[in-house]
């Protein structure tokens, strides 16, 4: 198996849009989450992280720039018991509704699909994390930029020390913006959440990089540690 070095793996990107990396630490101790933002218009760059207990939500840095919130303004984060489920759209309350209904993260996410937002149909990428350091992943894309077609992929792993999986919206910069493809890509999850936190920051893209979420669960207590990185402070 081949572990990609996540710095390497991000700073090779200046555009990997939105993204979620999953893993456990070297130590084996915590289960290692994060979820970063970026943006190219005003409106994307336009936004904060803001905690609200153990969940997270997006808000307008200005509110009188903000022109759409429909796919920009949503929870990234929230917690059901000790399910942790983080998305990059309002999909996290679909997922979040289903679990509380009884249903799982799989069931739930097949009554939703890619963003409407053409030509670039932004794929939705989600992940549910359990106590222990189980965790799911999937993308909802459309099949080679085909609208009429919603595919609907989901991945299962079991921790591993050390390593962890990353999967983003897209695969580099464009016009379209081309989705990401394949699995979710195999990465190391290295130092406390201090030094891990900083590593994915510094190496987002400068101009490109809006903010930052990093949550460290401990996987016997359930007990949490959490970062946030905002480029836009007051």
């Amino acid at each position: 198996m081949k572990i990609d070095n996540l710095a390497a793996n991000l700073s090779s990107n200046s555009y990997p849009g939105r993204g979620i990396v999953v893993g456990t630490t070297a130590d084996g101790k915590y289960t290692a989450i994060a979820y970063f933002i970026m943006g190219r218009s005003v409106n994307s760059r336009n936004r904060v992280f803001v905690a609200e207990g153990e969940e997270m939500r997006t808000k307008a840095f200005d509110e009188a720039k903000l022109v759409d919130p429909s796919l920009i303004i949503y929870y990234p984060v929230r917690v059901v018991g000790d399910t942790t489920v983080v998305t990059n759209g309002d999909q996290t309350d679909t997922v979040r509704d289903g679990l509380l209904l009884g249903g799982s993260f799989e069931s739930a996410l097949r009554t939703r699909c890619f963003e409407p937002d053409a030509p670039n149909y932004t794929p939705r990428i989600s992940a549910i994390v359990e106590k222990g350091g189980d965790y799911r992943m999937s993308i909802l894309k459309s099949m080679d930029g085909d609208p009429s077609v919603c595919l609907r992929q989901f991945f299962d792993y079991a921790p591993k020390a050390g390593v962890g999986h990353f999967i983003h919206t897209y695969s580099g910069d464009g016009n379209p913006l081309p989705s990401f493809a394949g699995e979710p890509e195999v990465v190391g999850i290295e130092g406390d959440i201090e030094s891990f936190t900083e590593t994915v920051w510094t190496s987002l893209n400068e101009e490109n990089k809006v903010s930052l979420f990093v949550r460290f669960i401990d996987r016997e207590t359930g007990e949490t540690q959490t970062r946030i990185v905002n480029k836009n402070v007051d």
